[in-house]
């Protein structure tokens, strides 16, 4: 698996977050998840959460990892998110013009209950959670994110699926004013995904709506993203605005822009090389650029709890 060389984006740097983007999004939350969450933020450093609007929500100890998470300024500077550029500094330095409320989500396909939600609706039936997850990225690079959100298959259950449901599409907003990479022919926009239906039921799966205990940077896929901590981050869909139950597997975008080397998996395979490089090692995001890398771990770490979901699959095929 590798990130698509040979484009550049005409995309000019622009000013932090505004305030009125700032205050929407924090009366969005409000609203949204006050009826929704229960327990006490964890206490994290005062420089550690710079931005966002505070969340409540109880740590899930049995899903979280015991490392530190990264500090909230690698997690919010370095990233892939080509909506807002192909540089890991672009999705910081482009996204202030992105609105992230008002904000809804369509349910559709193999599902008794379909239609349009809004997010606090989608959401308000649930309590949120903290679980601190490892990112890897296929440019053999990792980070500890502590993300804020709900389990995917509780949100997906209250849609009651039908037998017919056996994969969940995802879709991100097509906002190219706002999001200037969509007016770069980098990928087939808008950005889609998807998961096998027992993927995306399984408790380690997550709708983030936060990081570090407060609402989500635009960066980082204000208002909602999709968080499965056992594949590679690409998977891992921003600013969704559609799911949708199908029958059949549907398409993702790295798979459609170059599928000889981006599968529907996307699971952690150490044991597999990319074309152009070895996937074995890694580089933790934090340690400075003479950082030593360290092993790969099968499903990124995450293999007891989900190596059973692939039990007599090819995975050396099935990438």
């Amino acid at each position: 698996m590798k990130i698509r060389p040979g484009y550049s984006a005409a995309i000019q740097p622009s000013e932090i977050t505004a305030e009125a983007v700032y205050l929407d999004r924090r009366r969005l939350l409000q609203a949204a998840l006050a009826a929704g969450v229960t327990g006490l933020g964890a206490s994290w450093p005062a420089d550690a959460t710079s931005g966002g609007a505070p969340l409540t929500y109880k740590r899930n100890d049995t899903y979280s990892l015991s490392e530190p998470p990264n500090k909230f300024e690698d997690i919010t500077t370095y990233n892939n998110y080509y909506e807002f550029g192909i540089d890991k500094s672009a999705p910081a330095a482009n996204s202030d013009r992105f609105k992230p409320t008002p904000w809804s989500v369509t349910v559709a396909g193999e599902a008794e209950r379909t239609g349009k939600f809004a997010l606090e609706d989608l959401l308000k039936p649930h309590a949120l959670e903290e679980r601190i997850y490892r990112l890897r990225c296929v440019e053999a690079w990792s980070m500890v994110i502590p993300w804020v959100g709900v389990p995917l298959g509780a949100v997906l259950q209250q849609f009651k699926p039908t037998s017919k449901a056996k994969f969940i599409a995802f879709k991100t907003v097509l906002r190219p004013s706002e999001m200037p990479g969509q007016s770069v022919d980098v990928l087939q926009w808008p950005y889609v995904e998807g998961l096998r239906i027992d993927e995306a039921t399984h408790p380690l799966a997550l709708l983030a709506v936060g990081l570090y205990g407060k609402t989500l940077p635009n960066q980082n896929g204000a208002p909602l993203r999709l968080v499965t901590p056992w594949k590679y981050g690409f998977k891992g869909i921003k600013s969704i605005v559609e799911i949708r139950f199908t029958e059949k597997m549907p398409p993702t975008s790295w798979n459609i822009s170059a599928p000889h080397e981006y599968g529907f998996y996307a699971n952690v395979n150490p044991q597999v090389d990319h074309p152009r490089w070895s996937q074995a090692r890694e580089r933790k995001i934090g340690g400075g650029v003479f950082a030593s890398r360290v092993p790969t771990l099968m499903f990124n770490g995450y293999e007891k709890e989900v190596a059973s979901l692939y039990r007599g699959l090819d995975l050396a095929k099935n990438y």
